[in-house]
């Protein structure tokens, strides 16, 4: 028989053992450029900076959108090159943080910022049959031809 206020219970385990750090799954070195998550970044890099330099080549008829356009691209292109640094200097064995989960935060967040600016180019870009004055009597157009191709080839 038991003592009073005894359980036949044992106790439970501690779950320290079973809950380890989190480990660096991603490899350090050039070896991140040949994982899905390096080749992501490189292209981030890649086409962040085609968008830049095709943004800034057209005379920006409508700040507000293609400013922020330009914000997420410039913005998007640094913090790549930032993240990708952290791997190829070795930094993330250094750092006691989920990278999985970090790399897929990452990602996901340049999706969302993207999108968002894909779609504010796009509408920029659909209103170039627009006339720039309005009271004017000539038909200077929002876009010329030029731009407007440049303004397609920004929102691919």
């Amino acid at each position: 028989m038991l003592p009073r206020g005894a359980s036949s219970m044992p106790p439970p385990p501690n779950p320290a053992p079973y809950f380890p750090p989190p480990r660096v799954t991603l490899p350090s070195g050039l070896e991140i450029l040949r994982t899905f998550s390096g080749a992501v970044i490189f292209l981030e890099i890649l086409f962040g900076t085609i968008v830049w330099i095709l943004v800034a080549s057209t005379r920006v008829p409508l700040p507000l959108l293609q400013g922020w356009v330009m914000f997420v691209a410039v913005t998007a292109w640094f913090l790549s090159i930032v993240f990708l640094s952290v791997f190829l200097f070795g930094y993330a064995n250094r750092i006691a943080v989920n990278w999985n989960q970090a790399d897929f935060i990452f990602h996901g967040a340049t999706f969302v910022f993207y999108f968002g600016a894909f779609l504010l180019q796009a509408a920029t870009t659909s209103l170039h049959h627009l006339p720039r004055k309005f009271n004017s009597t000539t038909q200077e157009r929002i876009l010329s031809g030029r731009e407007y191709n440049i303004s397609i080839a920004a929102s691919v």
